[in-house]
């Protein structure tokens, strides 16, 4: 601990900006202003509370909309009933009608004017909703399992402990925009990762040590970023000990110099993950046993299948919501078919859809009419798709976003059609990663791309990553316009039905198949069978099941172009293939006499690709990139 003091100590001699701003007065204040700041309007609001202090009770303003605010309400473990959720939907309903749902399993209301919020705020409190703490430097809302306690396979239930958190430091004044920076927690007791449980500040995930059931504990997560393994093992009676520790630790240590460098990751990787361990032992004053075995690594399919069975024989049904882009007068009918069908239990994930708990008739819900808006079971290009909010609503934001991922859902539709399978398609606006993308089968990040000379929407595009274990996805194809970013994700869905095996999930075919490749080799086969598509050049010729050159550009390079030439002039460019390349003193044949009918652009990428003169031959993607149109 000694060398965590010292290096806190060195790290916060000079406080940045927004702390320096946090000792100059107690966020309360504003708190206790907000009547009078409804009341004298949006022009009366101090900056430093538009800025700062207001977002410590989850009210932000928003450039991106004049003088509104939105309003981040706090839905622990995304649980509603049909009270708050009418509640919620009347909020709505005093703007535009218009709700997110989030990535974090919340609900956002837009377009809000200052005039609205106290009132508002005071009827979601008469039903235990509140905005506190959702903002800046707090302990944000809490993840749990959707259907904790209630699936099949939860094996701890583990809400009541999310409450005994919430109890540490909700309307906690200890706690109101104490910590250097945000603190995101996750806690799941089932076996199937329905709360994305492993890129938080502080993740619980269900383990197994020595024959009892409690939690492993995984440190140092964000958007984007996996946590690491603490060697932590916690039983149900620690868990909320240690919860403290560890946010006290964050508290008293954590960097308050550089707001960039101030997650609790960077406490982590500026001392050692032991240190930090250690600094939580010694603050429970409890020595908590190294880690068990991680038992939360099933997939969540309940998307794909519509519904979920629970354990007192009903049913919870899914509405998928398309980038989560909701309103409150569907969160009202929501409320009305949970009644009338179900127990009045709501439920929000992480993917921005919903589910209505306590169903028994399943068919006769699906009759009503918010299942022909919302469906229960979407084509395979919406039930795993999200978005964050993009530039229409967010400062960060690179791109709309949240119309875009709809836009490519839709064409994916209508080119390829609905199919058996499993696929994510996250879309993060720009590179904080609210979308989660790095967890996508394949991701999209915000970026600005060249098209004709002009600067465009774009994105980065990534592929192979992994909600179950948390693998984050490699950036194969970087500022691709979004117009033909479509283009080279449909390729890649082609590629994948083609291939696929008996409903087999892309993340499967990815394993299977796709990760045998370099990513330069990826975005080169992308690129390549996309130009065969756009160009009506039609060959039986794709991605190879047995791929095996090492990733090793040059290798790949040679095997590529040797299968091409094979199935475009029915025999091999040389005798033989030796170490991928061809035997010493053979030379590759004339193409233009061997290949006279192929497109010349094709011909003068082989003759690069397979030249027989081995120092003009293309040894690494990149010396391709001039054949394609990105």
């Amino acid at each position: 601990m000694t060398n965590l003091i010292q290096l806190s100590k060195t790290k916060n001699q000079k406080l940045n900006k927004i702390e320096k701003l946090k000792q100059s007065r107690y966020a309360y204040e504003c708190w206790n202003k907000l009547d009078e700041y409804a009341k004298n309007g949006y022009d009366s609001i101090p900056e430093d509370d538009k800025k700062y202090f207001l977002k410590s009770f989850g009210i932000y303003d928003r450039p991106k909309t004049p003088k509104q605010f939105m309003l981040k309400l706090r839905i622990p473990g995304g649980r509603l009933n049909a009270t708050q959720a009418r509640e919620i939907a009347n909020g709505a309903l005093k703007a535009k009608d218009y709700i997110d749902l989030t990535t974090r399993a919340q609900i956002e209301i837009r377009y809000l004017n200052i005039e609205d919020i106290p009132v508002i705020l005071r009827r979601l409190d008469s039903v235990k909703i509140n905005s506190f703490q959702t903002g800046v430097d707090n302990v944000r809302g809490i993840m749990c399992d959707p259907f904790d306690d209630l699936a099949l396979d939860n094996i701890l239930p583990s809400f009541h402990l999310l409450e005994k958190m919430q109890d540490v430091f909700l309307n906690n004044p200890e706690y109101l925009s104490a910590l250097p920076r945000k603190f995101n927690t996750a806690i799941t007791g089932n076996i199937i990762n329905r709360a994305n449980v492993f890129v938080h500040d502080l993740c619980f995930v269900l383990a197994n040590k020595d024959g009892v059931y409690g939690y492993n504990v995984y440190l140092g997560g964000k958007v984007g970023v996996v946590a690491k393994q603490s060697d932590i093992f916690v039983t149900q009676d620690e868990v909320v000990k240690l919860f403290e520790a560890t946010i006290q630790v964050f508290k008293k240590y954590g960097f308050r110099d550089n707001r960039n460098k101030a997650r609790f990751m960077q406490l982590i990787e500026s001392s050692s993950m032991k240190e930090v361990c250690d600094t939580i032992r010694d603050e429970a004053g409890i020595n908590f046993k190294t880690s068990g075995v991680t038992l939360t690594q099933l997939e969540h399919n309940e998307p794909t299948d519509g519904l979920i069975s629970l354990k007192d024989g009903s049913y919870a049904v899914h509405l998928v919501v398309p980038s989560g882009m909701f309103s409150g007068t569907d969160l009202k009918e929501v409320a009305r078919v949970s009644e009338v069908y179900g127990n009045g239990e709501i439920r929000l994930d992480f993917e921005q859809n919903i589910y209505l708990l306590g169903i028994k008739d399943v068919d006769l819900l699906l009759n009503e009419e918010i299942f022909k808006k919302y469906k229960n079971k979407n084509s395979i290009f919406f039930n795993h798709q999200l978005a964050c909010a993009g530039t229409q609503h967010c400062p960060f934001g690179v791109i709309e976003n949240k119309n875009d991922a709809i836009e490519l859902s839709n064409y994916l539709e209508q080119k390829v059609g609905d199919f058996a399978g499993k696929i994510s398609l996250y879309w993060s606006g720009c590179v904080k990663g609210c979308g989660i993308h790095s967890l996508a089968d394949i991701g999209f990040e915000g970026a600005k791309a060249k098209l004709d000379g002009k600067s465009v929407s774009g994105v980065n595009i990534s592929l192979g990553g992994k909600i179950t274990d948390a693998n984050e996805g490699h950036i194969i194809l970087r500022n691709i316009p979004l117009s033909i970013a479509k283009e080279y994700v449909l390729t890649l869905v082609l590629e994948y039905k083609r291939l696929q095996k008996d409903g087999e999930s892309f993340n499967s075919f990815y394993n299977r198949v796709l990760s045998s490749y370099s990513k330069y080799a990826l975005a080169f086969m992308i690129k390549l069978l996309t130009y065969f598509r756009l160009n009506g050049i039609d060959i039986k010729f794709g991605f190879n099941e047995n791929q095996n050159s090492s990733k090793i550009e040059e290798f790949e390079i040679f095997a590529i172009a040797y299968e091409l030439y094979h199935h475009l002039a029915k025999e091999y460019p040389y005798s033989a293939m030796e170490k991928f390349t061809n035997p010493d003193g053979e030379k590759l044949k004339n193409l233009k006499k061997e290949l006279p009918n192929i497109d010349e652009n094709l011909r003068n990428l082989l003759e690069k690709m397979l030249t027989h003169k081995e120092s003009l031959r293309a040894i690494v993607f990149s010396e391709l990139e001039d054949f394609f149109i990105n």
